[in-house]
């Protein structure tokens, strides 16, 4: 009922290990950590070299690292529309890092045609993907896995999750202790609330059955192509099956909602 596989199609995606041999995908969420400390290679030594804090922008190219003689010209990284030059010559699938950010930590592995915007705040282990928005003042505060062509929104904070490709919250969004399904996205103000006030384990019910996760902090599950509508709350233990639908302003009761559930 709950296995990764009723929830994503992951059988081409890099990571696809973190889901072997889990039987309830809240499973994968005491895994993220270990998976990135023994899988992130870190890319980032002699940008990191200089301190947590970057004074200007930098540009990072088959290992080089460029800080002057750059110019720009803004786009959507996502469609490969973000290009770069660095002395009149364009760069080709380069990592961008505005002036503002903070990089905590050594485990952390941005990819190829990435841009990491002003006042963004990255704490180790984290993994951003390939062609990826880390849009100004976003928080993310490690255990961060975020695939290829995702968006992590304007001070959008995120902790211990994994968003699949494609996934997006653009805005003002909390990802705590989820799973974001490919082509997922947040609306605007979306909380993915993943710890309860009753200080106890979050439980799911399912029909007349209910799972004990054992976990104190459960946040959302969403599956494949589920989007959420603007200032929508889910509960700690969210289960959404594959394109499902949440309305603008709802908030969502702990459980399971099956493919394609409409919740107003």
């Amino acid at each position: 009922m709950f296995n990764p596989k009723d929830f994503f199609e992951y059988s081409d995606w890099e990571h696809q290990d973190l889901f072997s041999g889990v039987e309830q995908i809240w499973e994968v969420l005491p895994r993220i950590k270990p998976y990135l400390q023994s899988r992130v290679h870190p890319n980032l030594e002699g940008l990191l070299s200089k301190g947590p804090f970057l004074s200007r922008m930098v540009v990072i190219t088959q290992g080089r690292l460029l800080e002057e003689g750059l110019s720009i010209i803004p786009g959507d990284a996502t469609k490969d529309q973000f290009r770069i030059f660095y002395e009149n010559q364009e760069v080709k699938d380069a990592i961008v890092l505005y002036g503002g950010v903070t990089l905590v930590g050594k485990e952390i592995y941005i990819g190829p045609g990435t841009v990491i915007e002003t006042g963004v705040f990255i704490q180790s282990p984290a993994y951003i993907g390939r062609q990826t928005e880390v849009r100004q003042g976003a928080y993310l505060r490690g255990g961060c896995l975020v695939g290829d062509r995702c968006v992590v929104g304007h001070v959008t904070e995120m902790k211990n999750s994994i968003m699949m490709d494609g996934a997006k919250a653009g805005h003002f969004a909390y990802i705590g202790d989820s799973i974001l399904g490919k082509d997922c996205n947040l609306g605007a103000g979306t909380k993915l609330a993943n710890l309860k006030v009753v200080k106890n384990t979050i439980k799911i019910k399912d029909g007349g059955t209910t799972y004990d996760t054992g976990l104190r902090k459960l946040g959302a599950v969403m599956g494949d192509q589920t989007e959420t509508g603007c200032n929508s709350v889910t509960n700690p233990g969210t289960l959404l099956g594959p394109k499902c639908i949440i309305g603008p302003n709802a908030t969502v009761k702990t459980g399971y909602y099956p493919r394609k559930s409409v919740i107003r």
